[in-house]
């Protein structure tokens, strides 16, 4: 096995983890070879390509023993939250209080893909009618239902209002399936009037101070529901010391993305960087743990950059990606036709911004809850990619359909519309189900399609009195 910075299957994993050891790698408590996770049901790690850094074997060691951490949590006497349809604000506030551990339960809208649809949260959902016209987030139904993925939280929250339509309706019948939540409204972001008094958001939005006060309001019932469910108070101290913590967790995530994605030759594949930043969601239950596995990750980033390796070619052409994929594999495929990415947007960037410190606590929450891209409208979004797009140097957009999101119906023609006519890049719309095998050969083809496409880009750009890469 090499030692040089590359993407390995599970097999040459296997070998690798014991070179690793030999070497006298330490682990954490959930450390171990990837293969057990296959034992455990997540077959989708025999058809992907993974980095072969000790950084990589923690990130997704990490990520798979969540289950196994929040059982473990929930045995010492923790109380456990579930942040539904919260991309970032409930868990920041649930981790200020020592004794209270949040996830989000739509994260298991991936079971059918890590698992490979052997679990049976899909059938579930199916039986409960919530089928194949939903969102693959309706596998969080299912999860609830056989209680198989992770232990049902004693306190669960979901944020309606101006969100998405899938995550609300399947809640809904959560709920009614007796599963009780406490709604908290998010209003839709809209541009202040004029004369209206209006307020900056972290990530460079602004909305009207009448909504941002609304925001602070509804929050206010979630942190009264927080202090009665953990049995003691939470302070501003507590908020603001938390704030800290989670903007520690996004100050590594951001100088992560800087390095990895402005990079001359790609240091970390663009599977380890989803799940990298996932981790700004919530942290995946260990806020702490988190900390200690970004910067594990960012010094593997910072010596390959140093080194000048990478874990593909120099001339890979650099992808914008917009919306999670559905199927992990996905991301593979990118780079086994010659494309790498550059910059993301996974539906939570503002779980990725700083939230403010110089303000109230609860003032700082509201604002960044309000700015989701998904609550306000789909310009702001494509204008926000169109600016990262061009901030890291992009050739080309991605945008991944997710099957049956309500917000994926005209989202998508805005953004490409927007992002062609402001940066002229080649764009792409591709659908990706939890399993894209049957599709693989479509999807290949439309990804090397734009690949190809911005090769001849280059090509143009190069020749003499086209220096600046405009068309006659």
């Amino acid at each position: 096995m090499t030692n040089s910075a590359c993407r390995i299957t599970l097999d040459e994993w296997d070998v690798r983890y014991e070179e690793l050891r030999s070497r006298g790698l330490r682990e954490p408590s959930y450390g171990g070879p990837l293969r057990r996770h296959v034992a455990d049901g997540d077959l989708r790690l025999l058809k992907l390509r993974m980095d072969n850094s000790a950084a990589a074997l923690r990130l997704w060691n990490f990520l798979l023993s969540e289950e196994d951490r929040l059982r473990e949590a929930h045995a010492q006497g923790k109380r456990l939250v579930g942040a539904m349809k919260d991309l970032g604000t409930v868990p920041v506030m649930a981790c200020s209080l020592p004794n209270v551990v949040a996830f989000c339960p739509d994260g298991a809208w991936w079971i059918p893909c890590v698992m490979e649809t052997t679990s049976r949260v899909l059938a579930q959902s199916d039986a409960h009618g919530i089928g194949e016209s939903f969102c693959p987030v309706r596998a969080m139904l299912g999860a609830f239902l056989t209680e198989d993925h992770f232990p049902l939280p004693g306190l669960l929250t979901c944020s309606v209002g101006a969100t998405c339509d899938d995550v609300r309706a399947i809640a809904q019948r959560i709920q009614r399936l007796g599963f009780p939540i406490l709604w908290w409204e998010m209003p839709h972001r809209r541009p202040p009037e004029p004369g209206e008094p209006a307020v900056r958001l972290p990530g460079g939005f602004s909305a009207p101070a009448s909504l941002v006060a609304m925001v602070r309001q509804e929050l206010g019932r979630v942190r009264e529901a927080l202090e009665h469910y953990a049995g003691e108070p939470l302070s501003d101290a507590r908020l603001s010391e938390g704030i800290a913590r989670a903007n520690a967790v996004r100050r590594r995530l951001a100088e992560l993305r800087r390095m990895a994605y402005s990079a001359r030759l790609c240091p970390m594949p663009a599977l380890e960087m989803l799940v990298a930043e996932m981790l700004a969601i919530h942290f995946c239950s260990d806020q702490a743990e988190a900390i200690e596995v970004l910067d594990e990750l960012l010094e593997e980033v910072q010596r390959r950059v140093a080194d000048r390796v990478g874990v593909l070619p120099a001339d890979a052409v650099r992808v914008f990606w917009v919306n999670p994929v559905a199927d992990l594999r996905v991301m593979n495929l990118l780079e086994d036709v010659g494309g790498r990415v550059c910059g993301s947007e996974y539906l939570f960037c503002h779980a990725l911004d700083p939230v403010p410190e110089d303000l109230p606590p609860m003032e700082a929450l509201a604002r960044m809850a309000l700015a989701d891209p998904m609550v306000g409208s789909p310009a702001d979004r494509a204008g926000r990619i169109a600016g990262d797009a061009r901030q890291f140097g992009a050739e080309a957009v991605v945008i991944s359909q997710i099957p049956g999101a309500s917000h994926c119906a005209m989202e998508g023609a805005i953004i490409e519309e927007i992002v062609r006519e402001r940066l002229g890049l080649p764009v792409v719309q591709i659908e990706v189900p939890p399993i894209t095998d049957a599709l693989e050969p479509t999807l290949r083809t439309r990804l090397e399609a734009i690949v190809e496409a911005s090769v001849g880009r280059r090509a143009a750009a190069a020749r003499p009195g086209r220096l600046d890469g405009s068309r006659r």
